[in-house]
């Protein structure tokens, strides 16, 4: 039999080119729109604000979709879907706290755990365990998004459920309470993470000492 051909390692630039890795930039690009239109103010900004955001959300789904359907998963891909997430979700929560909309502390919070997590998965990189993304992680990242959403939208409206039922929803008050429990999210999730990490290293520690007793190199 002859052995299937081996598929061709793709370069760097054609990472960079193909869709899903382009769908990726644009949504780092839609950063500084989303920025401006908030600090317009206006509710009618705010809304196209909205409207940005929700696309941003759109491509994050689609590029994951398309680069599995189509065989493009990449390291490149891999590097930058999380940095795009990442970027757009603190960029706006750090422009919210210079607009007085979110308390410092939270995002504070938010970016020591982003930051302590991130350095763990690259600790865990160098001794050649992959720590994949929990269920914790995906709800938080979750939440955060749709109190992000509440918070872009910010002013308070009076929402219609049916004749004579109406009621007034302060969008950034509910923005901050769901933000406040995805830091909940945050720290749980971050727990999960420790646990991984400690049980990936074990695991590789008992497998060295394994070899070893055998002979093995």
């Amino acid at each position: 039999m002859t052995a299937a051909p081996k598929p061709r390692r793709r370069s760097i630039r054609e990472d960079a080119i193909n869709l899903p890795n382009l769908l990726t930039f644009l949504r780092i690009a839609l950063i500084p729109l989303v920025l401006w239109l908030i600090s317009l103010g206006t509710p009618q900004a705010r809304f196209w604000a909205v409207c940005v955001y929700a696309v941003t959300a759109i491509t994050d789904f689609l590029d994951g979709w398309l680069a599995r359907r189509r065989g493009l998963v990449s390291v490149l891909g891999k590097f930058l879907d999380p940095l795009a997430d990442k970027l757009l979700v603190m960029s706006l929560l750090v422009y919210l706290i210079a607009l007085a909309e979110v308390h410092w502390l939270a995002v504070v919070l938010l970016l020591a755990r982003e930051l302590s997590i991130t350095s763990l998965r690259v600790i865990a990189m160098t001794e050649g365990v992959m720590i994949a993304a929990g269920q914790g992680g995906k709800e938080k990242t979750a939440l955060q998004m749709v109190a992000i959403l509440f918070l872009v939208v910010h002013h308070p409206y009076e929402l219609h459920f049916a004749p004579g039922v109406s009621f007034w929803v302060d969008f950034n008050v509910v923005g901050n309470y769901l933000l406040y429990l995805s830091i909940l999210l945050a720290f749980t999730s971050a727990t999960e993470y420790v646990k991984l990490f400690v049980e990936a290293v074990e695991k590789k520690e008992a497998r060295l000492r394994a070899q070893d007793e055998r002979g093995e190199p």
